[in-house]
């Protein structure tokens, strides 16, 4: 065997697993661990995706509170848990339907924008009265 490739050998031995703790802690941080709560993750959501313009800065900004809001400490308690994390997945969805309101032209799209403010508000009282009466 070479003096090349015994060094090389050598390097990658000692250098290998470096390499696997580094690949480890990248896809730790692309995937989403469901070990991890939700705000542990180091996705920065609030910034979107390709296009940086007005609205698309809103719906990252939307989405990125919604997901926070929706990263509740869980209590065991199936039914309040459901309820406590849809409440702001709803209100994320009202507030996305304001952002195509706002910067929306099809005149179809805002037509359902706005019939998703009315049934999430709808939803959202209803799961708050829900709350109230069994004193969650």
């Amino acid at each position: 065997m070479s003096i090349k490739i015994l060094a090389l050998t050598a390097a990658f031995a000692f250098a290998a697993p470096a390499l696997v703790q580094e690949a480890l802690a990248q896809d730790k941080t692309m995937h989403m661990n469901q070990d991890m709560p939700m705000h542990d993750m180091q996705m920065d959501m609030s910034k979107p995706m390709g296009d940086q313009g007005p609205s698309s800065q809103a719906f990252a900004e939307a989405n990125a509170k919604m997901h926070k809001d929706m990263a509740i400490e869980m209590t065991g308690d199936a039914d309040a848990d459901f309820v406590r994390s849809m409440i702001p997945h709803h209100q994320g969805a009202i507030d996305m339907a304001k952002i195509e309101l706002q910067y929306g032209k099809d005149p179809n799209i805002r037509k359902l924008a706005e019939a998703v403010i009315k049934a999430q508000e709808a939803e959202i009282a209803d799961m708050n009265a829900w709350l109230k009466a069994h004193g969650k």
